[in-house]
């Protein structure tokens, strides 16, 4: 019997996304991340992660050597690096799937996927929104949604702020919407985390909070009264149900895949500015109201981004291309 036919798969995934790989390695399969003396994006290995046994760091040597069952592939040059480092080509010599994790960009109703002019690599979209938008030709496509390591409720909503988290909130600009943010400052300070938030520059009323260990970024952020999800055009963001998770009300803009992850009970998702600043202003009065939908995100998180489907998924999609 081949390696291929056995309960547990050899998986091949590049360490690219943190907090979702840490997600897709809670499976029960074998996960080879590959590391690189020097590290860098290529390279990173586990990266000192507290992740299970068979999250296993292996060199370009080791990954030809041993080899693998499939190929989860998440950045176009990983074909090219797969094929020098293995000598194998994705979709022809192994099984191998394309994770898209962002919206398309450019000419959005007509940007056309790469992968659009082949059949023997699936896409996996990360949204149903991405899907619809991408152009993916002939190329199979399947959506997995998001599946959130339960951080447990932490909520308690004693500081009337509303806590934000943003990466690279500058040089990402309007896509993550950074220039709404003096907006909602007017009806109440903002607390901002992520990676160089500490070069905004709104006044005291936006307040950089650094980019803080998952641990720590949970406590501190379920202590604001609301989340508040400013991005126009960007994936869904793991912060946004990790602080449903966590059990805050949100208030969002209603772009992308914000109004199918954020029902009505769970927060106040909208296009129109007046609406948004509306609703924060009223969650910061309303503590009450602020906990009860709080605790109706966490359960519509735990019920629809729950860890079990995302894996149990990924294990179908998984054994039936390496299968077929």
């Amino acid at each position: 019997m081949t390696r291929a036919q056995r309960d547990r798969l050899r998986v091949l995934v590049w360490h690219s996304h943190g907090s979702y790989t840490g997600a897709f390695v809670q499976g029960r399969h074998e996960y080879l991340l590959p590391v690189l003396p020097e590290g860098g994006k290529w390279g990173m290995g586990r990266a000192g992660r507290a992740w299970p046994d068979t999250a296993r760091e292996v060199s370009p040597d080791e990954l030809r050597d041993e080899g693998f069952d499939v190929a989860v592939l998440q950045r176009p040059e990983e074909f090219e690096l797969l094929e020098r480092w293995t000598g194998l080509r994705a979709g022809r010599d192994v099984p191998a799937l394309y994770l898209e994790h962002n919206t398309p960009t450019g000419d959005v109703p007509r940007t056309r996927h790469f992968l659009a002019d082949r059949d023997d690599v699936p896409i996996v979209h990360v949204t149903h929104y991405n899907r619809l938008m991408w152009d993916s030709g002939r190329a199979p496509t399947s959506v997995i949604e998001h599946g959130i390591p339960d951080p447990g409720e932490r909520y308690t909503g004693e500081e009337p702020v509303a806590g934000v988290v943003l990466n690279e909130p500058v040089r990402r600009g309007r896509a993550v919407g950074t220039d709404l943010l003096p907006v909602f400052a007017e009806v109440a300070p903002l607390q901002v985390y992520g990676i160089g938030v500490e070069k905004l520059a709104f006044g005291d009323r936006v307040r950089p909070r650094g980019d803080l260990g998952q641990d720590e970024l949970y406590t501190d952020l379920a202590r604001c009264r609301l989340y508040l999800h400013t991005p126009r055009w960007t994936s869904l963001g793991l912060s946004l149900l990790e602080a449903m998770h966590l059990g805050m009300p949100v208030v969002a803009v209603a772009s992308t895949e914000a109004a199918r992850a954020v029902p009505r009970e769970a927060g106040f998702v909208s296009a129109d500015l007046a609406e948004l600043t509306n609703a924060v202003r009223e969650l910061v009065s309303e503590p009450e109201l602020a906990h009860r939908m709080g605790k109706s995100a966490r359960e519509f998180a735990l019920a629809h981004y729950g860890l079990d489907a995302f894996l149990r998924n990924w294990d179908v999609q998984l054994t039936g291309l390496v299968r077929s």
